[in-house]
């Protein structure tokens, strides 16, 4: 289905707004080769000129960047040049982008001669020390590092200046806590300022742009949203891959299931007839375990994978290959979403369903973007949920109907943050004054008094104390000692929580087996809990602070990926189209339709052709022709399977979640014992052990439905507040409030100590005020049950004579496929191969520490086995996991004296090379094992130095011993 329609360049529609500017920047348009703006060029050019505030709505690679920041040059250039300070902030959520926004802007500054400059965590003292004396005009920089601009008496006088802020990828910032931080931070910006500025805000598609507008600016100033669709330009394709016979052989190869190894052929095939793809995938995992597999099948296939842990060398290779076309694909996760500079690309693969719309419309709006190029995009689904997921998510995106950006309403734990940023240059502020500054901000425009009085009771009773308040006189004072207060707000900058790992490890050989994060064990790190990591299925016997201790498990029935904390949320309103879809193929089977007639009917109106959606509604079809009532958006079917009381309820991620937690703490206590309760966007899943029947579950439900909402909230508030969900979310809130430290560890806090510590405060209501917006959707639960009272959605009972339904064994069998469970047999060589294809596409800087000429940054498929420099022939190779740029001042400084971190690289670049010299790649390879140091590999190097299975082998087990070392 092809919905794609091609547009006009702006030059056939609009004037060239490119001659509303100086001469100056003229010359430079046609030096670049730019005859005509693009569509978001040609609307907001005049519209910034003429000073008005404005968010940009548009596709990455569409000139966003320019369009913003043409009309600032413009206005710069004609400022008298003697005007000192900071004129522009352009604020971007990632540091990856500040570099790309430098490359970017630099050539025009360097042109105009406008002073350009970086700030962010990383700037080296001397770099700070050059800005504070000689500011720049434009100034890139992160929220996080704006905040500590804000608070340096030097940085504050610079900022006086200034008269245009941009905020680059809005989407990224507007509905997290970062984002409330930075709407603070631009009000205290305008009383630096004494006056207000011009804001101008770059976003890819998103739901809600009037919210996110409102946002950008704060309440009551004007602002203008432009839009570019990207939708009218994009064509969507949806393939749900069946084996073949080739793929069975595939299969073995790759010690894998034939369906994943059809999934695998037909996105090689997709990459192969593409220059260049973007491979996404919703978890990091999942992009580890694709790009493992693509290198086991062929180590010269040139794709490569990019995630945000990856090493730095790694990663800027990755981008760089595909810009320069040495990769034909790179495997990403949401790193790569927003507009990092990876060149052009000619298709976007989603690997299973994207889950959100919004999320659809930025990957694939990374594609083919060139004023009336089409965007190019493939789903590849893995089962029939996530095909029908697919379809009703595709046929939104052509809608345009996107997910609302849901902005936290006055998050507590930023306000204290900032009300300590305003101590610390003001020793005596008043409550009105607070008042006043801060519900100008979006987030905070419902802030009452109250609540500032409850956030500075905190502050007051906290030791050491954050404030002095006097709350009859309305007056908050800067504490006498203020160390604590500066610690404070250093320490917590960012408001992106500290995700802690578990260490999972065999009781039964005291080795390490992997990670777990913190999410997934919140959720599910109970005793009992099957669980899969690499390949294998794990039973949790205890916890131990940061250490999980398991047993192997003979039977995966049940287990859950490892990875499900990472995955996005099904919305509700995507899942009850699933659900509406199934019951529209029950009803046409029953008036004597065929499924082909069914198929050709849902191809009409969704973006898949009949045989993907045959294929996707063959589950459906054998459930009604077995007689059973089907799952649909207005029917919730129970039944019994095994140990099980499967619910079958099309209600998203997070609605499915809430009525699970009510469900498991109901059921638990009538039991007796801690029920083990799991949920997909269409299921729930509960773990009975056959104590409790399917109808004591339907009645349960019935009981529900007749609660009102203040009962159903308190029940919810129950069940959450007992659970590792809450205890997680109270951990990162208490930890920004500075109640508890960094460090402090999830397993190491006795929940009940802590939960009874923080109840009645503004720290507990927080941190339930997160869990019901992130973990849980209270609303569309409320409005299910409000349904099943009014009998608009029926529950009843399925008897399948103990067998699981067609559509449930969709749920179950999910699990093993996409776990791609691997028989231990063939543990061994996978775990081999895998760590071959990892290690071997690393990337790494290379030095020689003979004649110091020569620098070069590559991969260690691509290094010679026995590596020289090509300046003087010596062996005495180093190898640094830095950039290229870093090392160069070891080759530019021979002779001087070198910075700290310089010396510290010349030591490493010394050290490695005496193994490079001696083992050659072999060195190379052992000093590349994660979490590996120069001992480790001198140990693996004194034991084997061929590069061969053994060797990959010894890193293996080394990697175990270090990830042990670390707990």
């Amino acid at each position: 289905m092809d919905l794609a329609v091609e547009v006009r360049g702006a030059q056939e529609t609009e004037e060239n707004v490119f001659n509303l500017l100086a001469r100056p920047i003229r010359k430079l348009i046609e030096e670049k080769g730019f005859k005509f703006p693009t569509e978001p060029q040609a609307k907001v050019i005049p519209k910034i000129l003429e000073g008005k505030n404005v968010l940009l709505i548009s596709p990455t690679a569409s000139g966003k960047t320019e369009a913003a920041m043409l009309p600032i040059l413009h206005m710069l250039i004609q400022l008298p040049k003697k005007e000192p300070g900071i004129k522009v902030l352009y604020i971007t959520p990632l540091r990856a982008l500040n570099r790309d926004m430098l490359e970017r802007l630099e050539w025009w500054c360097n042109n105009l001669d406008i002073r350009l400059a970086v700030r962010h965590g990383d700037t080296d003292a001397n770099e700070r020390s050059k800005q504070a004396r000689s500011p720049p005009d434009i100034l890139i920089t992160t929220p996080e590092t704006l905040q500590s601009i804000l608070s340096g008496w030097i940085m504050r006088r610079h900022l006086q200046s200034i008269r245009w802020v941009v905020v680059d990828e809005v989407h990224e910032l507007a509905d997290s806590k970062r984002g409330s931080q930075l709407a603070l931070a631009l009000e205290r910006l305008r009383i630096i300022a004494g006056k207000d500025f011009q804001v101008i805000g770059l976003s890819a598609t998103i739901g809600t742009p009037e919210r996110v507008a409102q946002f950008l600016v704060g309440n009551n100033r004007p602002i203008e949203v432009v839009r570019v669709p990207v939708a009218r330009l994009m064509r969507l394709q949806i393939l749900y891959p069946k084996p073949e016979p080739q793929d069975y052989e595939l299969a073995s190869m790759l010690f894998t299931h034939p369906e994943v190894a059809a999934r695998l052929r037909v996105m090689r095939q997709l990459i192969e007839k593409h220059n260049s793809v973007l491979l996404f995938t919703n978890t990091r995992t999942i992009s580890e375990i694709l790009a493992s597999r693509f290198k086991i099948w062929d180590v010269n296939f040139p794709v490569s994978i990019h995630h945000g842990s990856l090493a730095k060398p790694s990663r800027i290779a990755a981008e760089r290959g595909l810009k320069e076309g040495e990769l034909r694909g790179l495997v990403c996760t949401s790193s790569l979403e927003l507009g990092i500079d990876v060149g052009r690309i000619d298709l976007v693969i989603q690997y299973m369903s994207p889950r959100q719309v919004t999320r659809l419309i930025q990957r694939v709006g990374r594609s083919g973007h060139r004023i009336g190029r089409v965007a190019n995009g493939v789903i590849v689904t893995m089962d029939s949920d996530d095909t029908l997921e697919a379809m009703v998510i595709g046929r939104k995106a052509y809608a345009e109907e996107l997910e609302p950006v849901d902005i936290p309403e006055k998050p507590f734990d930023v306000l204290t943050h900032q009300i300590v940023a305003f101590l610390m240059k003001k020793k005596r502020l008043e409550l009105n004054e607070i008042h006043e500054v801060y519900s100008r901000a979006y987030p905070y425009r419902d802030l009452t008094i109250d609540d500032i009085k409850r956030v500075l009771e905190y502050m007051h009773n906290r030791f050491p104390r954050l404030a002095w308040v006097s709350f009859e006189d309305g007056v908050v004072l800067k504490p006498r000692r203020s160390k604590a207060l500066f610690e404070y707000f250093f320490e917590n900058l960012s408001m992106i929580p500290d995700e802690k790992h578990y260490l999972v490890i065999d009781k039964e050989n005291d080795t390490a087996v992997g990670l777990l994060d913190e999410a997934f064990v919140a959720e599910y790190g109970k005793p009992g809990v099957k669980f899969i990591i690499r390949g294998s299925p794990w039973k949790i016997v205890n916890l131990d602070a940061d250490k999980i201790y398991v047993k192997s498990a003979d039977d995966p029935t049940g287990a859950i990926p490892s990875w499900v904390g990472e995955e996005i949320p099904v919305p509700f309103e995507v899942a009850q189209e699933v659900g509406a879809i199934r019951a529209f193929v029950e009803e046409k089977l029953k008036a004597g339709l065929s499924p082909e007639e069914v198929a050709k009917e849902l191809s009409k109106k969704y973006p898949a052709d009949e045989k993907t959606i045959l294929d996707a509604i063959a589950e459906t079809v054998e459930h009604v022709r077995a007689g059973y009532p089907v799952p649909t958006d207005k029917r919730i079917t129970v039944e019994e399977w095994e140990d099980f009381v499967i619910l079958q309820c099309n209600f998203g991620s997070l609605t499915n979640r809430a009525l699970a937690q009510i469900l498991g703490h109901i059921i638990s206590e009538l039991a007796g014992f801690s029920i083990i309760v799991q949920h997909d966007p269409y299921r729930i899943f509960i773990q009975t052990m056959g104590e409790v029947k399917a109808k004591t579950v339907l009645n349960i439900l019935m009981d529900l439905k007749d609660a009102d909402e203040n009962q159903i909230r308190e029940m919810l508030t129950r069940a959450v507040t007992k659970t590792g969900i809450f205890k997680r979310r109270l951990i990162h809130v208490a930890r920004r409030f500075g109640a508890i430290q960094k460090w402090v560890d999830f397993e190491s806090v006795s929940l009940r100590n802590l939960v009874k510590s923080f109840e009645d405060t503004v720290i507990y209501e927080e941190a339930l005020k997160e869990v019901f917006t992130k973990d849980l959707d209270l609303r569309n639960l409320l409005y299910v049950l409000d349904l099943m009272r009014r009998g608009e959605i029926k529950v009843v009972m399925v008897e399948s004579g103990g067998e699981a339904t067609p559509i449930a064994r969709v749920g179950i069998e999910r699990v093993s496929m996409k776990t791609d469970l691997i028989p231990p047999e063939k543990m061994r060589r996978i775990l081999i191969e895998s760590a071959k294809a990892r290690i071997l596409n690393e990337a790494r800087t290379f030095i020689c520490t003979e004649c110091w000429d020569y620098v070069e940054m590559m991969t260690i498929k691509d290094l010679p086995d026995k590596p020289s420099c090509p300046k003087c022939g010596s062996s005495r190779i180093g190898v640094l996991e830095v950039e290229e740029e870093e090392a160069y001042p070891l080759v530019e400084k021979k002779g001087e004296k070198l910075a700290k971190s310089e010396e510290y690289l010349r030591e490493e670049a010394l050290e490695t090379a005496k193994l490079t010299s001696k083992y050659g790649k072999a060195a190379v390879i052992a000093l590349s094992g994660r979490r590996l140091g120069l001992n480790d590999a001198k140990k693996i190097l004194s034991k084997e130095n061929t590069i061969n299975d053994r060797l990959f082998e010894l890193i293996i087990e080394a990697e175990r011993e270090a990830l042990k070392k670390r707990f």
